[in-house]
């Protein structure tokens, strides 16, 4: 049934993009999921796995940090953050998830957000200690993925950290579509801007030994 849900995703961003609209399938595939999270592939209904197991392992605590979750979809992994005292904003450019996320958590500290990556508020601008980017770069296409990586770049503090989640670019690998999987040199022009890199994990993913995926954590 997975399988089903990333081809329809697919069909729906496929459409999008062919309008010229690279991010209007977002909106429309929170609507069509119409409350059931199962329909949104990366929607777990819990923290992102790879978010929590790197939080654990460097004890990490964020009283008197600001941090910030970039399409933060239901908000699972802006609670998460919460709830280890990061003062945390979330957003997303689909006005539907952001709904849901509230409604999911309605006595949450969280501030949710619409927002779009490409027109950030300017007074997000380098304001944040720890921003989490996850799976946004890979859903969107590789012609504008210069444009994303910098745009995620400006919303972290001077000293802060970002920590980048992402389907991992294989050797052997021969299709590219949906999610456009990264290549370790793209994932460089984080350091072309200043950033730098603390730690590079490549591993498999842990319920699907066909995915690769990247960890990785820069310091501004």
């Amino acid at each position: 049934m997975e399988n089903k849900f990333i081809a329809d995703t697919g069909k729906l961003a496929e459409a999008s993009l062919e309008k010229g609209d690279i991010t209007g399938w977002f909106e429309e595939l929170y609507t069509t999921a119409n409350g059931d999270a199962g329909i949104i592939p990366w929607a777990d209904q819990k923290p992102k796995r790879y978010l929590v197991e790197w939080l654990d392992a460097h004890s990490v605590v964020g009283e008197g940090k600001r941090a910030l979750v970039i399409g933060c979809g239901l908000g699972d992994d802006c609670e998460e953050l919460a709830r280890r005292n990061f003062q945390v904003t979330g957003f997303d450019i689909s006005p539907t998830a952001i709904e849901w996320a509230r409604k999911r958590f309605p006595e949450s500290k969280v501030d949710y957000h619409v927002a779009d990556l490409f027109k950030l508020p300017a007074e997000w601008l380098g304001t944040f200690d720890f921003v989490f980017e996850c799976y946004t770069i890979q859903a969107l296409p590789r012609t504008v993925r210069s444009t994303v990586i910098s745009q995620v770049a400006s919303l972290v503090a001077p000293g802060g950290e970002l920590l980048v989640v992402c389907r991992g670019w294989k050797d052997d690998q021969e299709e590219d579509k949906l999610p456009w999987a990264l290549k370790r040199e793209e994932l460089q022009e984080f350091n072309r801007l200043g950033f730098n890199e603390i730690s590079f994990e490549d591993f498999l993913d842990y319920d699907d030994p066909d995915r690769k995926r990247f960890r990785v954590l820069y310091q501004a």
